[in-house]
């Protein structure tokens, strides 16, 4: 089974939870900048939730399915068509062999993600499927061409067993070559579509280097995108920041999330292909949380944080973590019912 490029759209790239265990030598996490919508896209059609799929930049790819699949769309809302129909995202949809799936642009958010059940049948590089662009590392160390044929794993007939019946049967729900299920995920918790959530920030090693000023400004005011932003890091145009005396930062460790502040004063959000050390000074790191919304902004698009210590943020990303161990419970029944 395989699915094959037709168009790439502006950026396509496999993903998947991450490439860990190399900080050591300097190789990087990589893997999806939104997770928590990679891993619902793969809970809804009974993958690993950290298996590889598709992470699309803002308008997608045009593709073809060599063999029936069991697909699901999560993330940013996108364009989704399949023989001129509509192919609703957030829930779990089976294509027939042959079929065409247009991805075209995002009404809101940045990133969305294609899951395809069985997922896709790469070799790993340092045990991941990811793709690193900056480090060009990956079975795909590029983002996808025109003529890429993604190999992958036979659809399973045993999940979502209606929707085999609904092509077979060729029931009115089954059109255009494809039919997905009556019910879906609902995206709200999960997804931030009106991009206006404030984002929670812990005070990082050097946020008493910055003077007076910078430090309210870091809380009250409100930063943008920036165009040159890309998968190593976001940058937060705005009134520049200023410590309140220079300082010579050694190179220490840094993550995804990590609020670094360069000469110039302009801060930048470590992303998913965040290097392993920096030496700009840490005034803050993004909650993990809330790294996914910052994920789906877009350039030009508003950014405010509010303070938050650690005991928060750890709190909270534990009350999502539960709740995704709820969801992934509920699916299993609802896939193999």
């Amino acid at each position: 089974m395989s699915v094959r490029t037709l168009s790439p759209g502006l950026l396509t790239t496999v993903q998947d939870g991450g490439r860990a265990g190399h900080a050591a030598i300097g190789v990087g996490g990589a893997g999806a900048m939104d997770g928590v919508a990679l891993r619902l896209a793969n809970l809804l059609i009974g993958n690993a939730q950290n298996a590889a799929a598709l992470e699309i930049t803002l308008r997608g790819p045009r593709l073809r399915f060599e063999s029936d699949a069991l697909i699901a769309l999560s993330g940013a809302e996108i364009e989704a068509r399949c023989d001129e129909i509509t192919v609703p995202a957030w829930r779990p949809a089976l294509l027939r062999a042959g079929s065409e799936l247009v991805l075209g642009g995002m009404r809101r958010g940045t990133r969305a993600y294609l899951a395809i059940a069985g997922g896709f049948d790469l070799p790993p590089a340092l045990g991941s499927r990811s793709t690193d662009l900056n480090a060009g590392i990956g079975p795909i160390a590029r983002p996808l061409a025109a003529g890429d044929v993604l190999p992958c794993s036979t659809a399973p007939r045993d999940l979502c067993r209606e929707l085999w019946i609904a092509l077979d049967a060729r029931e009115p729900r089954a059109s255009g070559g494809f039919a997905a299920t009556n019910y879906s995920l609902d995206p709200a918790p999960w997804f931030d579509a009106h991009g206006d959530r404030v984002l929670r920030l812990i005070p990082g090693t050097h946020f008493d280097r910055l003077d007076a000023a910078s430090q309210r400004a870091l809380f009250e005011r409100e930063f943008r995108i920036g165009v040159d932003s890309n998968r190593v890091g976001l940058r937060l145009e705005g009134a520049p920041l200023q410590l309140a005396q220079a300082h010579e930062a050694i190179s220490e460790s840094v993550a995804p999330g990590t609020l670094q502040l360069p000469p110039g004063g302009v801060p930048i959000v470590l992303a998913a292909e965040a290097p392993t050390t920096g030496g700009y000074p840490r005034i803050g790191h993004v909650a993990g949380i809330d790294q996914p919304h910052l994920a789906q902004r877009r350039p030009g698009d508003a950014v405010r944080f509010t303070p938050c210590d650690l005991a928060e943020a750890q709190m909270r990303y534990l009350e999502r973590e539960r709740a995704i161990v709820r969801l992934a419970q509920n699916m299993t029944e609802r896939l193999h019912g």
